[in-house]
């Protein structure tokens, strides 16, 4: 005796294809922007560490040599130099800087300075960098010429 069996195939219906490939769309959105944010995070990261290593630098500079040192910042190609250092570094032009620095410190071609001397001290003032939702601030004690990163 032979039974027949009807065999229904089993598939996935165009509607169900159809949710599967929006929800991986939307999944995809997501990580690519996380991917993004950590991008921006870690480039702000690594400007406020060079600027703090830069700092640290003129105030060192300052006090073995027993003389005057200087750190400028140039707002319009986001660029700083150190006195007695040829060399001009540049951070990435997506990263928005702010100086607050001594009235004094300021030239008329957007360049503002912190200086540092020879007993340690300086002008003081603050470096703030912003990417995105991401903030560093550079603050420099005008007493002890100390750099210290605050994250915000």
């Amino acid at each position: 005796m032979l039974y027949s069996k009807s065999i229904k195939a089993r598939g996935f219906t165009l509607i169900e294809m159809i949710v599967v490939i929006v929800l991986v769309a939307i999944m995809a959105t997501v990580v690519v922007s996380n991917i993004g944010a950590g991008n921006q995070s870690a480039t702000l990261r690594s400007a406020t560490r060079e600027i703090s290593s830069a700092l640290r630098f003129a105030r060192g500079h300052a006090l073995t040599h027993s003389k005057e040192t200087s750190f400028k910042f140039n707002l319009k190609d986001n660029s700083y130099q150190v006195t007695n250092k040829d060399k001009t570094y540049k951070i990435s032009g997506d990263i928005e800087v702010t100086l607050d620095v001594a009235q004094s410190q300021v030239s008329e071609d957007e360049v503002g300075a912190i200086r540092f001397f020879p007993d340690g001290s300086s002008t003081g003032g603050r470096v703030t960098l912003e990417m995105g939702e991401h903030k560093r601030q550079l603050d420099v004690n005008w007493l002890t010429g100390q750099a210290e990163i605050d994250e915000n």
